[in-house]
């Protein structure tokens, strides 16, 4: 099926119609929902899968998942675990580990996978690093340097200067270009 124009057309319709109302969603989760649905209708109906394609509606799809986004989102869902704080605009940490990818894909050979891997666990760690303040459980727990974030944050600063400089969009593009790799959608 996923084969199929139909099944290409459907999938396209669909994100840009979900597009135009705001919602952005990966491509392979709407694949499979159209291929639940349209499956669904044909053995609902005793039908071939080819003829099910009539009573498919790109727009009334984008509309239920756009409506089930926003009830998720107004219901708070997922706020609770799992779910980490931002850090603070222009976090030097942050900045630090934006600007370890396009050297981490030299590194790899491409691997892209293994990038954010590790793009990953330094995010992860340096949001338990930033938690740490207000965690009663890892008092004491770094030994005696404690778990200074403000003092870590201006040591990063101090050694890189101009690290917030990546988080303009524009040179990590260059930054990604030179180092022969780039994104794109197929």
């Amino acid at each position: 099926m996923r084969n199929t124009k139909a099944f290409k057309e459907a999938v396209a319709e669909t994100l840009a119609a979900l597009a135009r109302r705001g919602v952005t969603v990966r491509p392979g989760t709407v694949e499979d929902i159209i291929e639940e649905r349209v499956t669904g209708v044909a053995r609902q109906l005793r039908i071939q899968v080819r003829s099910a394609w009539t009573y498919f509606n790109a727009d009334a799809l984008a509309d239920a998942i756009a409506k089930q986004y926003q009830e998720m989102q107004e219901s708070g869902e997922g706020d609770e675990a799992g779910q980490a704080p931002m850090p603070p605009v222009d976090n030097p940490e942050l900045a630090l580990i934006l600007a370890g990818v396009p050297d981490a894909l030299v590194e790899s050979g491409g691997d892209l996978y293994s990038v954010i891997v590790n793009v990953a666990v330094n995010a992860w760690m340096a949001g338990h690093i930033h938690g740490e303040d207000g965690c009663a459980g890892c008092e004491g727990a770094r030994g005696e340097a404690g778990h200074d974030w403000d003092a870590r944050m201006a040591t990063i600063t101090a050694l890189k200067p101009d690290i917030t400089r990546w988080f303009d969009r524009t040179v990590w593009t260059v930054a990604l270009h030179d180092s022969g790799f780039s994104v794109e959608r197929r």
